[in-house]
């Protein structure tokens, strides 16, 4: 009976121990690691992305939809942003305002249409042409 007793003592002890232990020393997880990144907030698979100064545009793709979301490049105090998206033969879809992270989503039903769409971070920004025909 001493022995088992002994050793559930050390199974308490050093299991909180050796758990924590295992956090700081397992890449990827723990204090030291990277911050992840944060899940898509458009449907659909990466179609495009426009690089600038400030941010970048992000465009996503489905059969039946586009959708654009400019994202800061540096997080933080909010900021003049805007993200603007328009089918060929339509009015643009716009979302303008002051945010800290991200401007958007905008989505708009672009089947078998082009889409031309713009973003902006702080006045820097970028547009494409007709895209995704």
């Amino acid at each position: 009976m001493p022995a088992r007793r002994g050793r559930r003592l050390l199974v308490r002890v050093l299991g909180p121990f050796l758990g924590a232990l295992a956090l700081l020393l397992v890449p990827g997880i723990g204090p030291g690691a990277p911050p992840a990144d944060a899940a898509s907030v458009c449907h659909g698979r990466p179609a495009r992305t426009l690089v600038f100064t400030t941010g970048e545009l992000r465009l996503y793709k489905t059969r039946h939809y586009v959708c654009a979301v400019t994202v800061a490049k540096r997080p933080g105090a909010r900021r003049p942003m805007a993200v603007s998206l328009q089918p060929r033969g339509a009015r643009p879809a716009v979302r303008a305002g002051r945010f800290d992270r991200q401007a958007g989503p905008v989505t708009v039903h672009a089947l078998n249409r082009c889409v031309r769409a713009t973003g902006s971070v702080a006045g820097r920004g970028a547009s494409t042409g007709w895209i995704l025909c």
